[in-house]
């Protein structure tokens, strides 16, 4: 059980990093060529839910961390 959730937690984390990052670019991107909405969402809320998502993976892998020993 205790391997099953340390790869849980760095799968959590590799997966909301890269996630966080493509939203980040999306809302970079789309701010950049002018546009203000994406899917009638601010394109800073869009980054902020990036963000959001990149911290989400550093805590799975801090919490990969901290189960280490």
């Amino acid at each position: 059980m205790e391997d099953g959730l340390q790869k849980f937690l760095l799968w959590v984390g590799r997966l909301a990093g890269l996630l966080g990052v493509l939203i980040c670019a999306l809302a970079i991107l789309a701010r950049l060529g002018g546009t203000f909405q994406i899917m009638d969402f601010q394109t800073g809320t869009v980054l902020q839910a990036g963000v959001a998502t990149m911290v989400l993976g550093c805590l799975g892998y801090l919490a990969l961390l901290a189960r280490r020993k």
